[in-house]
């Protein structure tokens, strides 16, 4: 008993010490945001505790950002994430249910594909590929900057894991009432998948939440700027107004911890079941 306490102690020491090493420099970067300008740096040669204490700060920075170009972007953000969202699941869910139900020849292949084309990162093929929505005509728009995260291999895994974990007495006892493959994940295979979808959205939503490189080589015009490329805007020849940065960047942080935290539950469950089945 005394060694499980110990034990126990020991990891919750090791617990709080990574929540603080992971909360600190978000709480650093939120303090800083509320020092008009570049004051904040005034606590910082040397360091001194106070920059990590709220006081004798204001809104300005907030203010200034949300009045000008970054608002625009952070609603472009919001737009395409939810764009990708709503057809990342239209292709993901029929994609999944197809290799997690149904017997083919080669099913086993398309699924290693899947896995191996998701592992290749984006950014390998964002240069050519931009060269081909340029000849497209795709660039400067929400097609554009969307079509590319649609077809997300790890959204079709996890989505391919849960269905697999659905027993098949249930989905083979509506197929025999009649409602077809179909109706059956309609009404039975969805309803009893909110994890799963909840998990699939949050990467596709992170996907394009975090993008920074395709919005750039897509040559969006301002009004179609994601929040990130608006962001990094703020910093030109002449100026560098860093408090307006920080502020940019602890908005676009906290949004997808908000929402990570939101729905931890489903997206902790959905990711728990993808190693029960191969």
């Amino acid at each position: 008993m005394k060694r499980s306490r110990g034990a126990t102690a020991l990891l919750t020491l090791a617990a709080a010490l990574a929540a603080i090493s992971v909360f600190l420099p978000l709480w650093w970067v939120f303090v800083s945001s509320t020092r008009p300008g570049n004051t904040y740096v005034d606590y910082m040669a040397p360091l001194s505790w106070m920059a990590f204490v709220p006081v004798a700060g204001d809104a300005t920075n907030y203010e200034a950002l949300l009045s000008g170009p970054f608002l625009v972007g952070l609603f472009n953000s919001f737009l395409v994430a939810g764009l990708t969202i709503l057809f990342g699941l239209a292709i993901a869910i029929p994609a999944g249910y197809a290799l997690a139900t149904m017997e083919f020849r080669g099913r086993g292949l398309v699924f290693s594909f899947v896995i191996l084309v998701a592992m290749i990162p984006f950014d390998a093929v964002a240069i050519p590929l931009s060269g081909l929505f340029q000849g497209w005509g795709l660039t400067d728009s929400y097609a554009g900057l969307v079509l590319p995260a649609l077809a997300n291999g790890f959204a079709i895994f996890v989505l391919r894991q849960f269905f697999m974990g659905i027993p098949s007495e249930l989905m083979d006892a509506a197929e025999v009432d009649g409602l077809g493959r179909f109706g059956t994940l309609w009404r039975i295979t969805l309803p009893l998948s909110k994890p799963a979808l909840i998990g699939a959205g949050m990467m596709l939503f992170l996907s394009q939440w975090q993008a920074y490189l395709w919005p750039l080589l897509i040559g969006t015009s301002p009004e179609r700027q994601l929040a990130p490329i608006a962001l990094a805007n703020l910093s030109t020849l002449f100026t560098v107004d860093l408090g307006q940065i920080l502020a940019g960047s602890f908005v676009l942080s906290i949004i997808p911890m908000v929402l990570l935290l939101f729905f931890q539950k489903q997206y902790t469950e959905s990711l728990s079941t993808t190693g029960l089945k191969g």
